[in-house]
């Protein structure tokens, strides 16, 4: 069954060949092409053995020798849940985002990027992932450059600057690598850092400086995120939702994946800055929303914050000196769970910022007032996923959240208490939006304001039902990387 991944892999292309040369019902034949791609994940998750820790399904064929580059596609647990957040997240963008013209073009793109993604979240050798990851981020940047709002050259231009360099620190950094120890492949060099350093004297520190910036741009992490709030702003609905859903999940997998197994000798000396990092994400990011008046600028700063608690458990159970077990377990577990609850709901925000910017036009906080007495479907469900991101208890936010704020707590306590602020700031954000948008005063349009339609609620309740079935019965997502979350923790220990 390894064949399932590099098909997974295929059958978008072949869906964006199709739309190219599809007049018509471009939409519909990219999102047939979604449901055969969410069948080989479900396909793809059940002849995975949970049980089992690393890597599964693996498919192995020579492509470059002289480099040391290889066809090496598999999965863990991990890998996994992206390639099932994935599977989600793309059909519910393309159902969100309203017609645009050149609709081919736009549906084309879209699956490029979803089959890069999937590549980027199984491949197992560098150059075969270096390849991914950057094919995932043309396609966005032509969905910003082309189909975005008014700032988008600007956003666009901001977006690949920033990831490219990126990508280009992190290429050099393995060029080091690969001509000090002879390979590209992930588990190699893995066994290579357990008996010491990959590399030595200063050009250790330098290979891992370029990795790390290139996936703190990516996440993003603090100071390194200020692209973002000008690119999920300028970008069309679905395309916010894919950015936040599924792009961002590359750099918290290249941290898991790459820098973590390869310099933990760095991380743990640069620990404490490296938390204080993060929790400046945590605590400096709702801040940051709490000033905007842009209610989708607003949904991308508290993305920042979330993905910042995904660092902080990551930091923390790599770079303390004392690291028990048990508790590294809960925030390594509180990571992927955070992982994947993040992009549905941080989807399904900016799902409802894109209805209510339909309905009037404008989506400032302030251009709203008195919604729950004309739209009160809109406004509960919209509620739900702002409590879901708020963390409450019995929504799917709160799981990943708990875990994580456990497991650090006994890690790195002092940081820990330091995040937690940014709880308190994220609620305030929340409570001032729904007040305005939900209770305030009527701000009169001239225009009816419509209710939900029967096509977006097809798009809504599927997505609102998975955040209360993760809240209130976890254990299906757990049973996903359990082992994987034990094999790390041994590691670590």
């Amino acid at each position: 069954m390894a064949w399932l991944i590099t098909t997974l892999i295929v059958v978008p292309l072949v869906g964006a060949l199709l739309v190219g040369a599809t007049r018509n019902y471009a939409r519909g034949v990219a999102l047939a092409f979604n449901l055969i791609t969410a069948i080989g994940a479900f396909q793809l998750w059940r002849s995975f053995d949970s049980t089992l820790p690393g890597l599964q399904l693996v498919e192995r064929h020579s492509w470059i020798p002289a480099i040391g580059a290889e066809y090496l596609v598999g999965i863990d647990g991990l890998s996994l849940l992206l390639v099932i957040l994935t599977s989600l997240v793309f059909p519910f963008a393309l159902l969100a985002q309203s017609r645009p013209a050149g609709d081919r073009g736009f549906c084309a793109l879209m699956l490029i990027m979803q089959a890069a993604l999937y590549g980027t979240f199984t491949a197992q050798n560098f150059v075969l992932w270096f390849l991914f990851y950057e094919m995932s981020l043309i396609p966005a940047f032509l969905l910003i450059k082309i189909w975005g709002g008014e700032k988008r050259d600007r956003a666009a231009t901001k977006f690949f600057l920033y990831t490219f360099l990126g990508s280009v620190a992190m290429l050099l950094s393995f060029l080091g690598i690969y001509f000090a120890r002879g390979t590209f492949d992930f588990a190699g060099l893995g066994d290579l850092a357990k008996t010491g350093d990959l590399l030595t004297g200063n050009i250790k520190w330098l290979a891992f400086a370029g990795i790390f910036l290139g996936l703190a741009v990516k996440v993003p992490l603090f100071p390194f995120h200020t692209w973002l709030p000008d690119a999920y702003e300028t970008a069309p609905t679905g395309v916010s939702m894919v950015l936040t859903g599924t792009l961002s999940k590359m750099g918290v997998y290249g941290f898991v994946r790459l820098l973590l197994p390869l310099f933990p000798n760095e991380i743990a000396t640069l620990g404490p800055w490296l938390l204080t990092l993060a929790v400046c994400s945590i605590v400096i990011a709702p801040l940051a929303a709490w000033a905007q008046s842009d209610l989708k600028r607003m949904v991308a700063y508290l993305s920042i914050n979330h993905l910042g608690y995904c660092m902080l458990g990551l930091f923390a159970v790599t770079a303390a000196t004392e690291r028990p077990l048990v508790e590294t377990q809960a925030a390594l577990s509180g990571v992927f769970m955070q992982i994947f609850n993040h992009g549905i709901t941080a989807a399904a925000l900016f799902y409802f910022v894109g209805l209510l910017e339909q309905r009037r036009g404008l989506r400032g906080i302030d251009d709203f007032g008195g919604l729950m007495q004309r739209a009160p479907l809109l406004c509960g469900w919209m509620s739900v996923a702002m409590f879901s991101s708020l963390g409450l208890p019995g929504l799917n936010g709160f799981i990943g959240e708990f875990l994580i704020f456990k497991g650090s707590f006994a890690i790195a306590a002092s940081f820990t208490a330091v995040a937690v602020i940014g709880l308190l700031f994220t609620a305030v954000v929340f409570m001032r939006a729904m007040q305005s948008l939900f209770s305030g005063p009527f701000v009169e349009t001239g225009v009816a304001f419509a209710e939900l339609r029967s096509n977006e609620k097809w798009v809504i309740i599927p997505v609102t039902l998975l955040m209360f079935a993760i809240g209130i019965a976890p254990q299906f997502l757990f049973n996903i990387f359990n082992s994987t979350v034990v094999q790390m923790a041994r590691l670590f220990a």
